[in-house]
């Protein structure tokens, strides 16, 4: 079973010494996901050339609507430079004031044209599993697939059963599941508003339902041949993962 973990690259001082304490105390991580975000000067790929320097492997998260299908691939030169050879592409929100320019281009589109300009790389993409009913999101799943994509990263599980189910549903693809601790119920309320969750019968937003939720997740990720993808936000990290490791 592979972890990967996901770090917002708020500065370059941040993100190293988040990655110095990740080395130090929690070495079965062996991946770092950074997201593209606009309100961040760093870029998801250059930000990686620093986790390339602490971790075999650094995944850039990648927003299609970000770049122009008939143009060159702005980050194409980084990624070989620095060894960065799997990336994640997601479509991505639009801004909502529309101050950067942003692009038609789609998830499939962008999966394709990295594929048939950087067939070295590992595609992955995004599964939403709020987003759609399951057959709808096992159709869009078809055809990331169908335009060349490697592997998966769900949106954060909640409940056993349903990750039971998307197992199920999923078998013999590469899949990160992915966790995410909600410890506050302004947390709970922004997943459930702005990404459809439905939080389980006797969920709690403290940090013991989550540690013991996760433990629970791992255990069943790891008998059924998946991975696990930590997505923690606004949470004390060392403390979230010592009690999901302990």
């Amino acid at each position: 079973m592979n972890i990967s973990l996901e770090l917002i690259p708020n500065s370059e001082e941040h993100l190293i010494n988040e990655m110095a304490m990740i080395k130090a105390d929690f070495p079965m991580i062996t991946a770092i996901n950074i997201p593209d975000l606009a309100r961040f000067d760093m870029r998801s790929w250059d930000a990686c050339t620093l986790v390339k320097n602490e971790f075999p492997r650094a995944i850039p998260h990648l927003r299609a609507i970000d770049f122009n299908y008939s143009e060159d691939l702005p980050f194409k030169s980084t990624l070989l430079d620095y060894d960065i050879n799997e990336v994640l592409v997601l479509k991505g929100d639009p801004p909502q004031d529309m101050s950067k320019k942003v692009y038609t281009t789609c998830s499939v589109d962008m999966i394709y044209k990295i594929k048939r300009e950087m067939p070295h790389v590992k595609v992955y993409a995004a599964i939403d599993q709020y987003r759609h009913s399951m057959k709808d999101e096992y159709e869009y799943v078809q055809h990331k697939l169908n335009a060349g994509v490697d592997g998966f990263f769900t949106q954060p599980f909640f409940d056993i059963r349903f990750l039971e189910m998307y197992t199920e549903m999923l078998s013999g693809i590469e899949i990160y599941f992915g966790l995410s601790p909600v410890t506050s119920k302004l947390s709970a309320s922004y997943w459930k508003a702005k990404n459809n969750v439905v939080f389980p019968k006797g969920f709690e937003s403290t940090y013991k339902w989550n540690i013991e939720f996760a433990k629970k997740a791992i255990e069943y990720i790891s008998m059924n041949e998946g991975n696990v993808y930590f997505m923690p936000i606004v949470v004390d990290l060392k403390r979230y993962l010592t009690g999901v490791f302990s």
